[in-house]
């Protein structure tokens, strides 16, 4: 099979270094060519290396935190030059990390993967430098289906989305930003996210009830269906869905874990949460007890390692039929009583240190209102 050279690549082509036999190459693939890793650390980094890439699924590429401003003379490629040679690849999954990449550098290599099949970018531990240029009426970047961001930084400031949003196709249906510079966006100047279905903006610890109301601009995402708060500096749920109401937010599914979480706010205004919302996601939140007006028409909760003294009554959760109860003060040390109440569904709890390393708690299956009585 000839192996096509992918933009990235062919932009470095001009100033790639002849390999040195007695220095290990910084660029490793696996043995069904599935996923290639590139540690580019070296203080004269064999970039030609990466040619083994060529043919894999996945590339994952780090550049030592080196800045690549040597490249940008090459950002003028013209993409139609190869652009069957792009169209061969098999990449379907990139990852760019640990970099200082000029702005119109990183517009190149998205204008060069246009005809691409790339469908999941990630950009992390990155510095945006100078200032993204406009894109041409065509020949615009990928048609991404999921782009994730972290502890990216950006010139542009809050001007970045909307820029970099011109150079991705439409179509984007996840959108992943953690640890975020910066999260004031312009509104006026995005595009609606029209196919977006997930926003996650989990480990943002500044972002707060108030960043989130300006984050969610309104009317940009109609389509949402899924929104993750994990760690963002939530305080209420009363305060998320207030913003979710100024921006027409309806999203199904809210995760909200890993917050220091309120139960209530004194004085502030009953809200009206989307009637879409029927599953939230409450565990790791320090909560005492059930927050007063959840969402009318929740049917599953998760309110795993809180600080819940007794089991939820009926009036509290008059439709959920799926509760999540692991590791809460009432299931320890006298769980087994719990799990002998008719019809209960209540399983073993968990550890609440093993689900905060990954594991998977137990969840409550509750079978009919007479379940919570």
């Amino acid at each position: 099979m000839v192996r096509a050279p992918c933009p990235l690549l062919l932009l470095l082509v001009p100033s790639l270094l002849h390999l040195s036999a007695a220095t290990p190459e910084p660029c490793e693939i696996d043995d069904d060519d599935v996923r290639c890793v590139c540690n580019f650390t070296d203080p004269e980094p064999q970039w030609s290396s990466a040619l083994q890439c060529l043919s894999a699924l996945e590339v994952e590429v780090h550049g030592g935190g080196r800045s690549l401003q040597q490249f940008v003379r090459f950002s003028d490629t013209n993409p139609k030059e190869y652009v069957d040679l792009v169209k061969a690849l098999r990449l379907r999954r990139l990852t760019v990390g640990t970099a200082q990449v000029p702005a119109p550098l990183l517009v190149a290599v998205l204008q060069g993967l246009g005809s691409s099949r790339l469908r999941q970018l990630t950009l992390k531990d990155l510095e945006v430098t100078g200032t993204m240029p406009l894109p041409p009426l065509e020949d615009i970047g990928p048609a991404l289906s999921t782009l994730s961001l972290r502890n990216v930084s950006w010139a542009t400031d809050d001007a970045w989305l909307a820029k970099l949003q011109q150079w991705l196709k439409p179509g984007l249906r996840e959108l992943n930003i953690a640890q975020a510079h910066s999260l004031a966006f312009r509104c006026a100047d995005l595009h609606s996210f029209s196919s977006l279905r997930t926003l996650d903006l989990s480990d943002n610890p500044a972002l707060g009830e108030r960043g989130l109301t300006a984050v969610l601009c309104p009317n940009k995402f109609p389509a949402l269906q899924e929104l993750t708060l994990r760690n963002a500096g939530m305080e209420t749920p009363s305060g998320v869905c207030a913003a979710l109401a100024a921006a027409a937010v309806k999203p199904q599914r809210l995760d909200l874990s890993r917050n220091s979480l309120r139960a209530r706010t004194q004085g502030a205004p009953p809200c009206v949460w989307p009637s879409t919302l029927n599953s939230l996601n409450l565990s790791f939140a320090g909560l005492e007890q059930v927050p007063q007006g959840l969402p009318a028409e929740l049917s599953v909760l998760d309110l795993s390692c809180n600080s819940l003294h007794r089991m939820p009554r009926l009036e509290e959760l008059p439709k959920v039929t799926s509760l999540t109860l692991d590791g809460n003060p009432f299931l320890e040390p006298d769980a087994s009583k719990y799990q002998e109440v008719p019809n209960s569904g209540v399983v073993p709890a968990s550890e609440c240190s093993a689900l905060a390393m990954g594991m998977s708690g137990a969840v409550a299956l509750l079978q009919g209102a007479g379940a919570l009585a």
